[in-house]
């Protein structure tokens, strides 16, 4: 099975890697003569003279300045498209990669079709650097969050790309971040991402590396800073909707519940943090700011949306009264509510202290007793299992 079976070329970007560029494209060679792009991304070393000697055997796109991977990677994407592949693997141009695992790609799509296949690198093998392993972590964190999908290495530049979903998505980065972009927003169109076992080489002598920790990783912060308020706001709910629509409110709460590997205090912990999250008066940022917590303190994140909506539009008014009747018990100087039918937007104005003061320990009080009466239950009902 060769590269002309999938449709496929191959992607190299590359800038002042003379070392190891010669060694890359030989490999390569072996499986893709003619069908190779080469991305010279500004080079100011002997790039240039290396690529000129192979001729008509590769594709030669010249960045007169340097641009970014990013850049180079985006105008591989549109170059393969015009020459009508319908996928593109990119291999990195400094040797870390290698070309003997191609083959591994190409069955890998010939049998699934339309994804786009992600070269897993063993990060915890001798001799990777710490910080590519730190950065590697911080990553996949990120790419689960914004995604809901698992991946063992999202930094990886060994990938398969499916090009049809690519002409429907917009990029913007130029830099390495552009990698995160891009299977992000390929995840976010439902494309199926799958990871592929390769070997990898950390060669001090040779290998030239252009990542710039501070700078890099601020441009991929500043990424993942926007994704993760698109997903907040939009994909998170679409994901959960899509979900509940497809299994059932009922028996997701009662799978969640009864989850044996996760305990009593956990399960409770998440419900209890839920109604305090659902009812504590920072209306519009209740989800924004409980989310990434239950995430961060590995709560169950089903039972803690479920007691999240206790605050549904039916009960906000109550809750809201219930505040101010909560906080009139400490803010004897505020506005004493006698009913529901009193609360307007002109007595919530008058007196907003009273309401935050006694919304927030409202929430605090809901939020004990909830986790008090769930694990009391919980004990109970999981006792008899």
């Amino acid at each position: 099975m060769t590269l002309r079976d999938i449709h496929c070329c191959i992607l190299i970007p590359t800038f002042n890697n003379q070392k190891t560029l010669r060694r890359v494209i030989e490999g390569v060679l072996k499986y893709g003569e003619g069908d190779i792009i080469v991305i010279n991304d500004g080079s100011t070393d002997d790039t240039a003279v290396i690529l000129a000697t192979y001729g008509d055997s590769i594709h030669v796109l010249t960045n007169e300045v340097n641009r970014g991977k990013g850049y180079s990677l985006r105008r591989g994407f549109k170059e393969a498209i015009l020459l009508g592949y319908k996928n593109a693997i990119s291999i990195d141009s400094d040797g870390q990669h290698l070309p003997e695992d191609i083959p591994l790609f190409i069955e890998a799509a010939y049998k699934n079709p339309d994804a786009l296949l992600m070269g897993s690198r063993n990060m915890t093998q001798e001799g990777v650097p710490g910080k590519s392993s730190f950065g590697n972590k911080f990553s996949n964190f990120w790419f689960k969050f914004e995604t809901g999908l698992t991946l063992p290495d999202t930094q990886t530049g060994f990938r398969l790309y499916p090009l049809d979903p690519i002409k429907n998505i917009r990029l913007f980065t130029s830099k390495f971040e552009t990698e995160i972009e891009v299977i992000v927003k390929l995840a976010w169109k439902d494309v199926k991402i799958m990871p592929i076992n390769i070997q990898v080489i950390y060669d001090s002598n040779e290998r030239v590396t252009h990542f710039r920790p501070f700078r890099d990783f601020t441009r991929i912060s500043i990424l993942n800073t926007y994704f993760v308020i698109l997903t907040l706001l939009y994909y998170l709910p679409k994901r959960l909707f899509l979900y509940v629509k497809k299994k059932g409110l009922w028996k997701i709460i009662k799978e969640e519940a009864r989850k044996p590997d996760e305990s009593n205090y956990s399960k409770a912990a998440s419900i209890g943090f839920g109604f305090f999250m659902g009812i504590v008066p920072i209306w519009g940022f209740q989800l924004l700011v409980g989310i990434p917590l239950s995430i961060y303190f590995r709560m169950n994140k089903v039972l803690f949306l479920s007691a999240a909506n206790i605050s549904l539009p039916p009960l906000i008014p109550f809750i809201i009264f219930g505040s101010y009747k909560f906080g009139g018990l400490f803010y004897k100087n505020g506005v004493q509510l006698d009913s529901v039918k009193d609360l307007t937007l002109d007595s919530i104005h008058v007196n907003f202290v009273q309401y935050f003061l006694g919304g927030t320990l409202l929430a605090l009080v809901t939020g004990l007793i909830g986790f008090a009466v769930s694990w009391f239950i919980l004990k109970l009902a999981r006792k008899h299992n």
